[in-house]
């Protein structure tokens, strides 16, 4: 029994002050005698201290596409902001039509209103944006950091979508994501396909992913395509009433976009043109992580995640000058305290570091700190 509550604290953890999903139990509740509708979110701070270079973004993430900057040798760097925060409105018919609508204020570069959620339910039938069936938030140990480690399950963002779901397994076609080496000509011929199983016996909860796309170019002279998969397996286990564990294993070959932190900060590119051929590129992943929870609201959470693309092809039919500065291998570590001293208020404190090498062997890193306060209604 102590086993299963750690288990739902810590995923309730996990959605509310890391990814962000509603907070059912604090949401204002608007009834009438055929409709249930809840207004939710929260109002958060981020602040951050880039010991070394800044490689932050809005929300004071850190960013691997900042490290090795202009400003390298330019030492500690604090900054704060609010963009974290979000509105959104769930409404429930008898009917059993459910729909939501959601956003925040990361907008471009922070600040301005963004759609996360806008998608309706009935049946087991979903359509609409939101979190892509093809990613779970099983195997995620939590963070402050927005945008958490690479290797983490799946894609890890919201994209337009048609799903299915009948019990455990659910399936979709969601708006595809491909991306060639310097090609501006790719052409989004086909839906991405998308399954998802998840489960949890006793003090485990896994989740299986899979997934299979079109990546194709049509400049006018040049019309090719390839298939890409990508497939992945997350897990939380309760080893003890304190104590749990969470890990994520990925593999993709032409769907890298989907292989989360793996390019520059995000996706790395699914495959490059030589000689008129499409080859894919494939890449590899996974994070583990343990979470602790030391009474009174406070818990403390480790965690490592790594992220590598295999450009030797590439490499050797295209040469070294125009892939070189491709991210080959992310690389994040981080440890928090976290504390609610009352109910709907979250209080961290985290240390990361962050590393990335380049295809020409070119290293850079980072060490940060960083601070969040949210408050859920």
């Amino acid at each position: 029994m102590q086993n299963n509550k750690l288990r739902t604290a810590i995923q309730a953890s996990i959605a509310a002050t890391i990814l962000g999903a509603s907070v059912q139990a604090n949401a204002i509740s608007l009834n009438t005698e055929t409709v249930d509708a809840s207004i939710y979110g929260y109002a958060r701070l981020n602040a951050s201290y880039d010991i070394n270079e800044d490689i932050s973004n809005s929300a004071r993430t850190g960013s691997f596409a900042r490290l090795g900057g202009a400003d390298e040798e330019s030492e500690g760097h604090f900054g704060a902001d609010a963009y974290q925060s979000r509105i959104g409105m769930k409404v429930a018919m008898n009917s059993g039509l459910k729909v939501t609508v959601e956003g925040d204020f990361r907008g471009s570069g922070g600040g301005s209103l963004r759609l996360r959620h806008a998608f309706g339910e009935y049946k087991g039938i979903l359509m609409g944006q939101t979190w892509s069936n093809y990613m779970s938030f099983y195997g995620i140990t939590p963070g402050l950091d927005f945008d958490g480690h690479p290797g983490l399950s799946g894609l890890q963002g919201r994209v337009a979508q048609a799903r299915y779901t009948t019990g455990n397994l659910s399936v979709s076609l969601e708006d595809p994501l491909t991306s060639v080496v310097d090609n501006t000509n790719v052409r989004q011929g086909m839906p991405t396909f998308t399954a998802r199983y998840e489960e949890t016996k006793g003090a485990l909860s896994y989740a299986l992913g899979g997934l299979a796309h079109q990546v194709a170019i049509d400049d006018g002279t040049t019309d090719e395509s390839a298939i890409g998969f990508a497939s992945f397996v997350a897990a939380n286990l309760a080893v003890t009433d304190n104590l749990t564990l969470q890990g994520t294993i990925n593999y993709s070959d032409g769907a890298n976009l989907y292989l989360y932190r793996s390019g520059d900060n995000f996706g790395a590119e699914d495959a490059y043109l030589d000689g008129g051929d499409l080859n894919t590129i494939a890449g590899y992943a996974g994070t583990i992580g343990a979470s602790l929870d030391v009474g009174n609201g406070r818990s403390v959470n480790l965690a490592y995640g790594v992220a590598t693309v295999d450009w030797d092809d590439a490499e050797s039919d295209l040469g070294t000058a125009a892939v070189g500065d491709k991210s080959e291998t992310n690389q994040k570590a981080m440890i928090n305290y976290q504390w609610s001293p009352v109910a709907n208020v979250m209080m961290g404190v985290e240390y990361a570091y962050y590393q990335r090498e380049n295809v020409d062997s070119e290293k850079s890193d980072a060490n940060r700190l960083m601070f969040a306060a949210q408050y859920n209604f």
